[in-house]
Protein backbone atom coordinates (compact mmCIF):
# COMPACT_ATOMS: atom_id res chain seq x y z
CA UNK A 1 0.00 0.00 0.00
CA UNK A 2 1.58 2.86 -1.74
CA UNK A 3 2.26 5.74 1.62
CA UNK A 4 2.36 8.64 -0.67
CA UNK A 5 2.84 11.97 0.60
CA UNK A 6 -0.10 14.19 0.33
CA UNK A 7 0.72 17.17 1.54
CA UNK A 8 -1.08 20.30 -0.78
CA UNK A 9 -3.44 17.65 -1.51
CA UNK A 10 -7.46 18.43 -1.20
CA UNK A 11 -9.57 15.26 -1.14
CA UNK A 12 -13.22 14.85 -0.69
CA UNK A 13 -14.81 11.28 1.05
CA UNK A 14 -18.16 10.19 1.35
CA UNK A 15 -19.48 8.33 4.31
CA UNK A 16 -16.76 8.78 6.58
CA UNK A 17 -18.33 8.33 9.97
CA UNK A 18 -17.90 4.73 10.26
CA UNK A 19 -16.21 1.55 8.80
CA UNK A 20 -13.78 1.75 5.81
CA UNK A 21 -14.67 5.49 5.27
CA UNK A 22 -13.73 6.52 8.77
CA UNK A 23 -10.50 4.40 8.03
CA UNK A 24 -10.16 5.61 4.94
CA UNK A 25 -10.29 9.40 6.04
CA UNK A 26 -7.50 9.10 9.10
CA UNK A 27 -5.16 7.18 6.82
CA UNK A 28 -5.57 9.99 4.55
CA UNK A 29 -5.19 13.01 6.97
CA UNK A 30 -2.10 11.07 8.12
CA UNK A 31 -0.55 11.19 4.96
CA UNK A 32 -1.00 15.27 4.95
CA UNK A 33 -4.45 15.55 3.11
CA UNK A 34 -6.82 18.31 3.92
CA UNK A 35 -10.29 16.44 3.62
CA UNK A 36 -13.99 17.43 2.67
CA UNK A 37 -16.05 15.26 4.88
CA UNK A 38 -19.38 15.03 3.22
CA UNK A 39 -21.72 13.09 5.56
CA UNK A 40 -25.02 12.72 7.11
CA UNK A 41 -24.77 13.24 10.72
CA UNK A 42 -22.56 16.61 11.63
CA UNK A 43 -22.44 14.80 15.44
CA UNK A 44 -20.85 11.32 14.04
CA UNK A 45 -18.79 13.52 11.88
CA UNK A 46 -17.39 15.48 15.09
CA UNK A 47 -15.85 12.28 16.62
CA UNK A 48 -13.95 11.57 13.25
CA UNK A 49 -12.64 15.36 12.97
CA UNK A 50 -11.63 15.22 16.65
CA UNK A 51 -9.48 12.10 16.12
CA UNK A 52 -7.83 14.21 12.76
CA UNK A 53 -7.22 16.53 14.85
CA UNK A 54 -5.30 14.57 17.49
CA UNK A 55 -3.61 12.95 14.83
CA UNK A 56 -2.03 15.84 12.69
CA UNK A 57 -3.64 18.65 14.34
CA UNK A 58 -6.19 21.48 13.58
CA UNK A 59 -7.95 23.12 10.22
CA UNK A 60 -6.86 19.47 8.26
CA UNK A 61 -10.89 18.54 8.02
CA UNK A 62 -14.21 20.44 7.20
CA UNK A 63 -17.67 18.86 7.33
CA UNK A 64 -20.61 19.15 4.49
CA UNK A 65 -23.77 17.67 4.91
CA UNK A 66 -24.73 15.33 2.23
CA UNK A 67 -27.48 12.94 1.97
CA UNK A 68 -27.10 10.87 -1.26
CA UNK A 69 -30.69 9.86 -0.92
CA UNK A 70 -31.56 13.86 -2.01
CA UNK A 71 -30.35 15.21 -5.12
CA UNK A 72 -31.09 18.58 -3.55
CA UNK A 73 -28.72 17.87 -0.54
CA UNK A 74 -26.25 16.75 -3.18
CA UNK A 75 -26.64 19.65 -4.99
CA UNK A 76 -26.07 21.61 -1.62
CA UNK A 77 -23.21 19.46 -0.73
CA UNK A 78 -21.42 20.36 -4.44
CA UNK A 79 -22.39 23.93 -4.31
CA UNK A 80 -20.52 24.06 -0.66
CA UNK A 81 -17.17 22.28 -2.10
CA UNK A 82 -17.06 24.71 -5.29
CA UNK A 83 -18.07 28.04 -2.95
CA UNK A 84 -14.72 27.16 -0.83
CA UNK A 85 -12.90 27.95 -4.45
CA UNK A 86 -9.92 25.63 -3.61
CA UNK A 87 -8.56 23.35 -6.20
CA UNK A 88 -9.96 19.37 -5.30
CA UNK A 89 -7.87 16.52 -6.06
CA UNK A 90 -9.86 13.46 -5.25
CA UNK A 91 -13.05 12.35 -4.79
CA UNK A 92 -13.52 9.11 -2.94
CA UNK A 93 -17.53 8.00 -3.50
CA UNK A 94 -17.00 5.68 -0.50
CA UNK A 95 -20.53 6.01 1.38
CA UNK A 96 -23.30 3.14 0.69
CA UNK A 97 -26.23 1.36 1.91
CA UNK A 98 -27.04 -2.48 1.68
CA UNK A 99 -30.10 -4.65 2.65
CA UNK A 100 -32.49 -1.12 3.66
CA UNK A 101 -36.10 -1.51 1.91
CA UNK A 102 -37.11 2.06 0.45
CA UNK A 103 -37.19 4.84 -2.24
CA UNK A 104 -35.46 7.93 -2.29
CA UNK A 105 -36.98 11.42 -1.74
CA UNK A 106 -37.33 11.31 -5.73
CA UNK A 107 -38.52 7.75 -5.80
CA UNK A 108 -35.12 6.05 -7.50
CA UNK A 109 -34.97 2.10 -5.18
CA UNK A 110 -33.02 3.07 -2.21
CA UNK A 111 -30.11 1.54 -2.82
CA UNK A 112 -29.72 2.16 -6.15
CA UNK A 113 -30.51 6.17 -5.74
CA UNK A 114 -27.60 6.10 -2.50
CA UNK A 115 -25.03 4.33 -3.81
CA UNK A 116 -25.03 5.38 -7.86
CA UNK A 117 -27.44 7.79 -8.23
CA UNK A 118 -26.17 10.56 -5.32
CA UNK A 119 -22.53 9.68 -6.45
CA UNK A 120 -23.53 10.38 -10.05
CA UNK A 121 -24.84 13.86 -9.53
CA UNK A 122 -21.95 15.06 -6.93
CA UNK A 123 -19.29 13.32 -9.20
CA UNK A 124 -20.69 15.21 -12.41
CA UNK A 125 -21.15 18.21 -10.31
CA UNK A 126 -17.49 18.29 -8.92
CA UNK A 127 -15.87 17.17 -12.32
CA UNK A 128 -15.31 20.75 -13.51
CA UNK A 129 -13.04 21.00 -10.18
CA UNK A 130 -11.54 18.25 -10.44
CA UNK A 131 -10.14 18.63 -13.98
CA UNK A 132 -9.54 22.12 -13.60
CA UNK A 133 -7.30 20.17 -9.87
CA UNK A 134 -5.80 17.37 -12.36
CA UNK A 135 -4.29 15.03 -12.20
CA UNK A 136 -6.94 14.03 -9.92
CA UNK A 137 -8.96 10.69 -9.20
CA UNK A 138 -12.36 10.02 -8.92
CA UNK A 139 -12.29 6.13 -6.30
CA UNK A 140 -15.63 4.75 -6.38
CA UNK A 141 -15.80 1.90 -3.41
CA UNK A 142 -18.32 -0.79 -5.61
CA UNK A 143 -18.52 -4.90 -4.39
CA UNK A 144 -17.95 -7.85 -5.77
CA UNK A 145 -21.77 -8.18 -5.33
CA UNK A 146 -21.61 -6.68 -9.08
CA UNK A 147 -21.38 -9.95 -10.43
CA UNK A 148 -24.63 -11.18 -8.67
CA UNK A 149 -26.58 -9.87 -11.10
CA UNK A 150 -26.82 -9.83 -14.99
CA UNK A 151 -28.09 -6.55 -15.81
CA UNK A 152 -29.86 -3.64 -14.95
CA UNK A 153 -33.74 -3.67 -15.21
CA UNK A 154 -34.37 0.08 -15.59
CA UNK A 155 -37.85 0.40 -14.70
CA UNK A 156 -37.42 -1.36 -11.43
CA UNK A 157 -35.03 1.53 -10.36
CA UNK A 158 -37.86 3.96 -10.22
CA UNK A 159 -39.70 2.28 -7.58
CA UNK A 160 -39.14 0.99 -3.76
CA UNK A 161 -37.06 -1.79 -2.91
CA UNK A 162 -39.02 -5.18 -3.74
CA UNK A 163 -37.66 -7.97 -2.52
CA UNK A 164 -37.41 -8.46 0.83
CA UNK A 165 -33.11 -9.02 1.90
CA UNK A 166 -33.01 -6.03 -0.83
CA UNK A 167 -29.61 -7.62 -1.76
CA UNK A 168 -30.64 -7.95 -5.36
CA UNK A 169 -31.27 -4.46 -5.83
CA UNK A 170 -27.79 -3.94 -3.90
CA UNK A 171 -26.39 -5.96 -6.63
CA UNK A 172 -27.50 -3.95 -9.22
CA UNK A 173 -26.19 -0.64 -7.03
CA UNK A 174 -23.05 -1.93 -7.31
CA UNK A 175 -23.06 -2.99 -10.79
CA UNK A 176 -24.43 0.65 -11.75
CA UNK A 177 -21.03 1.54 -9.48
CA UNK A 178 -19.00 -0.64 -11.82
CA UNK A 179 -20.44 0.70 -15.17
CA UNK A 180 -20.17 4.39 -14.34
CA UNK A 181 -16.36 4.48 -13.38
CA UNK A 182 -15.77 2.70 -16.20
CA UNK A 183 -17.88 4.85 -18.72
CA UNK A 184 -16.64 8.32 -16.22
CA UNK A 185 -12.58 7.07 -17.40
CA UNK A 186 -13.74 6.98 -21.20
CA UNK A 187 -15.34 10.73 -20.81
CA UNK A 188 -12.30 12.10 -19.14
CA UNK A 189 -9.45 10.33 -20.77
CA UNK A 190 -6.95 12.68 -21.79
CA UNK A 191 -7.96 15.36 -19.15
CA UNK A 192 -5.88 14.33 -16.04
CA UNK A 193 -8.70 12.98 -14.18
CA UNK A 194 -8.32 8.94 -13.64
CA UNK A 195 -11.18 6.89 -12.29
CA UNK A 196 -11.14 3.34 -9.82
CA UNK A 197 -13.51 1.26 -8.61
CA UNK A 198 -12.80 -1.71 -6.23
CA UNK A 199 -14.21 -4.25 -4.12
CA UNK A 200 -12.94 -3.79 -0.52
CA UNK A 201 -13.60 -7.04 0.47
CA UNK A 202 -16.84 -8.03 2.63
CA UNK A 203 -16.01 -6.06 5.55
CA UNK A 204 -17.47 -5.79 8.99
CA UNK A 205 -18.60 -2.53 8.75
CA UNK A 206 -22.19 -0.56 9.35
CA UNK A 207 -23.47 -0.97 5.83
CA UNK A 208 -24.55 -4.39 7.12
CA UNK A 209 -26.39 -3.26 10.14
CA UNK A 210 -29.69 -3.77 8.78
CA UNK A 211 -29.36 -7.38 7.00
CA UNK A 212 -32.14 -9.61 8.43
CA UNK A 213 -31.07 -11.47 11.36
CA UNK A 214 -30.90 -15.00 9.56
CA UNK A 215 -28.19 -14.31 7.01
CA UNK A 216 -26.24 -12.16 9.41
CA UNK A 217 -24.01 -15.10 10.61
CA UNK A 218 -23.05 -15.99 7.24
CA UNK A 219 -22.27 -13.20 6.06
CA UNK A 220 -20.10 -12.71 9.01
CA UNK A 221 -18.32 -15.70 8.17
CA UNK A 222 -16.42 -13.78 5.56
CA UNK A 223 -16.15 -10.74 7.02
CA UNK A 224 -12.54 -8.55 7.23
CA UNK A 225 -11.25 -5.74 9.07
CA UNK A 226 -12.64 -2.20 8.00
CA UNK A 227 -8.42 -1.42 8.25
CA UNK A 228 -7.85 -4.28 5.70
CA UNK A 229 -11.20 -3.18 4.01
CA UNK A 230 -9.68 0.23 3.25
CA UNK A 231 -6.31 -0.81 1.99
CA UNK A 232 -7.74 -0.97 -2.13
CA UNK A 233 -9.48 2.42 -1.80
CA UNK A 234 -5.98 4.04 -0.45
CA UNK A 235 -4.39 2.22 -3.19
CA UNK A 236 -6.66 3.50 -5.79
CA UNK A 237 -6.71 6.97 -4.11
CA UNK A 238 -2.68 7.62 -3.66
CA UNK A 239 -0.83 4.91 -5.60
CA UNK A 240 1.96 6.49 -8.03
CA UNK A 241 1.90 3.81 -10.20
CA UNK A 242 -1.52 3.96 -10.98
CA UNK A 243 -1.76 7.36 -12.64
CA UNK A 244 -1.52 6.31 -16.26
CA UNK A 245 -4.34 3.75 -15.46
CA UNK A 246 -8.13 4.73 -15.60
CA UNK A 247 -11.63 3.39 -15.64
CA UNK A 248 -10.58 -0.13 -13.81
CA UNK A 249 -12.55 -2.12 -11.45
CA UNK A 250 -9.58 -3.58 -8.50
CA UNK A 251 -9.69 -6.31 -5.85
CA UNK A 252 -6.72 -6.49 -3.36
CA UNK A 253 -5.07 -3.61 -5.04
CA UNK A 254 -4.95 -5.30 -8.28
CA UNK A 255 -6.85 -4.66 -11.52
CA UNK A 256 -9.70 -7.38 -11.51
CA UNK A 257 -11.76 -8.50 -14.50
CA UNK A 258 -15.51 -7.25 -14.26
CA UNK A 259 -18.22 -9.70 -14.61
CA UNK A 260 -19.72 -9.18 -18.14
CA UNK A 261 -22.54 -7.26 -17.86
CA UNK A 262 -19.23 -4.96 -16.25
CA UNK A 263 -17.89 -4.80 -19.19
CA UNK A 264 -20.77 -4.05 -21.60
CA UNK A 265 -19.96 -0.40 -22.73
CA UNK A 266 -23.63 -0.24 -24.26
CA UNK A 267 -24.99 -0.62 -20.52
CA UNK A 268 -22.61 1.93 -19.21
CA UNK A 269 -23.55 4.33 -21.78
CA UNK A 270 -27.40 3.72 -21.29
CA UNK A 271 -27.17 3.78 -17.86
CA UNK A 272 -25.43 7.47 -17.96
CA UNK A 273 -27.53 9.00 -20.49
CA UNK A 274 -30.46 7.85 -17.82
CA UNK A 275 -28.62 8.78 -14.47
CA UNK A 276 -28.18 12.03 -16.59
CA UNK A 277 -31.64 12.68 -17.24
CA UNK A 278 -32.73 11.79 -13.86
CA UNK A 279 -30.81 14.11 -12.07
CA UNK A 280 -31.44 16.83 -13.77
Amino acid sequence: MSDRDLNGRTLAITGATAGIGRVTALELARRGAKLLLLNRSADRTAAVLSAIEDTVGANRARFIALDLASLDSVRDAANQVLALDEPLHGLINNAGIASIRGATKEGFELAFGTNHLGHFLLTSLLLERLTASAPSRVVTVASRAHTRTRGIDFDALQRPTKTYTGYPEYAVSKLANVLFSAELGRRTRGTGVTTYSLHPGVVASEIWRRIPGLFQPIVKMFMISNEDGAKTTLHCATAPELESETGLYYDECRPHRTSRAGRDDALAAELWKRSEAWTR
